[in-house]
C-alpha cells in the first residue's frame, strides 16, 4: 500500500524451504413416528442426514441471488474520502463494493467517533458487512493518532513475543474503531537500507522476519483478520512500487530462500489474507506478480495458502507510467483472471480524477466473463470466499 499516505512519526499451509510450519435434511413436524418409519430412517445415507450449516447455508442462498454483476461489485474493495458516515455508507451502497478501505482522510478523533463512522458506513446490510480495511503497519505507516505501539523499525531489534504483543495491542486498538482487516503485517525482507520497504521489514534475514510475522499473525488473530503483503517480496530490489514496476531477475530457488520464509510462516500462522504486490520476478513471469496466473499458483500450490488474495492498490500500474498498464479496466481483468480474488483501488472523492470509474471497471470484468477471458466459475468462487468471510464478521457480533 501507499506507505507515504501514512502519518509519518518521527516519525492449512505446507511448509516451504527453511520456513516455519505449513456443511439439510430434517425430520418435518408431522405424523407420530411409526416402526415403519423407523425403519426407513435407519436406512438414510449419511448423505441425507447431514445437516448444513447455517452460516454455509447463508452463503449457498445469497450466492445464488446475486447476479453477476453484483458478485464482481463485491470483489472490489474501495476508498471515498470522508468522514460522514451516512454519505460513506451511499458510496457502498451505490457500488455494492465488498469492502472499504480507510485512508488517513477517514479517521476522526477519536476510536469512538471512528467506530461510530464505520459502524454507520456498514449498516446496510447486518449480516453481510463490507470488510473494512487499514494500513496500520505502526512505526511509519500509521493511520491512526492514538496508536503508539512501536513498528517494524523498533520491533525487528526485539524477541518475537514483542512483535506479537505489538500487534494484539493494535488489533484491539482497530477491532475498538470497528477496523476488520488490517493490511498491516509486512512479510517482505531486506537488509538493504536504501530499499524503500527498509524501515518497514519485521526482520532482516528470512528466518528473523518469518518468526516475527508469525508473531504478528499470532497477536491479532481472533480480534481482525490479518493481511501479509507484498507477495512475493519487495526485499530483492531498491526500486518502489508506488512509482515503477520494480523488477529483479534473481531465480526461484534464491526466492525459496530469501524472500519465501516469512509467507510461509505468516501462513502458517493462519492469515486470511495475502496481498500481492505490483512487482517483477522475471525468472517466473514477465508481468507483475498481481497480474501473473503462475504466481498465484505458487502461493497456493507451494505455500498451501488458500484464503483471500488482494492486490495492492490498482492506482499503482498507471502510476508506473508504463502504457501497458495505462488501461485500468484491461487491469482489472488480467488481475482477476490471475487469481486475485480482490481488487483495491484507493480513489479521491471523484473518482474520474484518477481516470477511474468502478460501473467501467464493472462492466469490464462482466464483459470478460461474458467472452470467457475469465469463467463464471471463478467469479463465483471469489465472490463465496468473500461472503464467507464477511458473513464471519456479523456472526461474531
Amino acid at each position: 500500500m501507499r506507505s507515504r499516505r501514512g502519518i509519518r512519526r518521527a516519525p492449512l499451509a505446507l511448509t516451504l524451504v527453511t520456513a516455519s510450519a505449513l456443511a439439510v435434511t430434517g425430520c418435518a413436524a408431522g405424523a407420530p413416528r411409526t416402526a415403519q418409519h423407523s425403519a426407513a430412517d435407519s436406512s438414510a445415507t449419511p448423505e441425507q442426514t447431514k445437516t448444513v450449516d447455517p452460516a454455509t447455508a447463508y452463503v449457498n442462498a445469497r450466492l445464488a441471488n446475486m447476479t453477476l454483476r453484483q458478485k464482481v461489485a463485491s470483489l472490489l474493495m474501495l476508498h471515498q474520502p470522508g468522514t460522514d458516515g451516512a454519505a460513506l455508507r451511499g458510496f457502498v451502497d451505490r457500488y455494492g463494493v465488498g469492502g472499504m478501505i480507510l485512508m488517513g482522510d477517514n479517521v476522526l478523533g477519536s476510536p469512538a467517533a471512528l467506530a461510530a463512522q464505520n459502524a454507520a458506513m456498514t449498516a446496510s446490510d447486518p449480516q453481510l458487512p463490507p470488510l473494512v480495511a487499514i494500513d496500520e503497519e505502526g512505526g511509519d505507516v500509521t493511520r491512526l493518532p492514538w496508536d503508539t505501539l512501536p513498528g517494524a523499525d523498533v520491533l525487528k531489534a526485539q524477541p518475537p513475543a514483542a512483535t506479537q504483543a505489538a500487534f494484539s495491542q493494535r488489533a484491539a486498538l482497530l477491532k475498538q474503531a470497528g477496523v476488520t482487516v488490517n493490511f498491516g503485517t509486512i512479510a517482505d525482507t531486506t537488509a538493504d537500507p536504501d530499499s524503500f520497504i527498509y524501515d518497514r521489514v519485521l526482520g532482516m534475514t528470512p528466518a528473523a522476519a518469518a518468526d516475527r510475522v508469525a508473531a504478528s499473525v499470532t497477536g491479532e488473530r481472533g480480534q481482525v483478520f490479518s493481511t501479509l503483503k507484498h507477495f512475493p517480496g519487495h526485499g530483492e530490489t531498491e526500486a518502489d512500487s508506488h512509482t515503477s514496476i520494480p523488477t529483479t531477475a534473481v531465480s526461484v530457488a534464491e526466492w525459496r530462500a530469501r524472500d519465501a520464509p516469512p509467507f510461509g510462516a505468516g501462513i502458517a500462522a493462519g492469515t486470511e489474507l495475502v496481498m500481492f504486490g505490483h512487482l517483477v520476478y522475471s525468472a517466473v513471469d514477465a508481468a507483475p506478480a498481481s497480474l501473473s496466473a503462475p504466481w498465484h499458483r505458487i502461493l497456493s500450490d507451494t505455500l498451501g495458502f488458500h484464503g483471500v488474495t488482494i492486490t495492492d492498490d490498482m492506482r499503482m500500474l498507471q502510476d508506473s507510467g508504463l502504457p501497458q498498464y495505462a488501461n485500468p479496466e484491461e487491469n482489472a481483468v488480467q488481475a482477476l483472471a490471475a487469481g486475485n480474488t480482490m481488487l483495491l483501488y484507493v480513489l479521491p472523492a471523484d473518482p474520474a480524477a484518477a481516470g477511474l470509474d468502478p460501473d467501467a471497471l464493472i462492466d469490464a470484468v462482466v464483459g470478460a466473463v461474458g467472452s470467457g477471458r475469465i469463467p463464471a466459475a471463478q467469479i463465483d468462487a471469489d465472490a463465496r470466499k468473500l461472503l464467507e468471510l464477511r458473513h464471519e464478521l456479523a456472526t461474531k457480533e
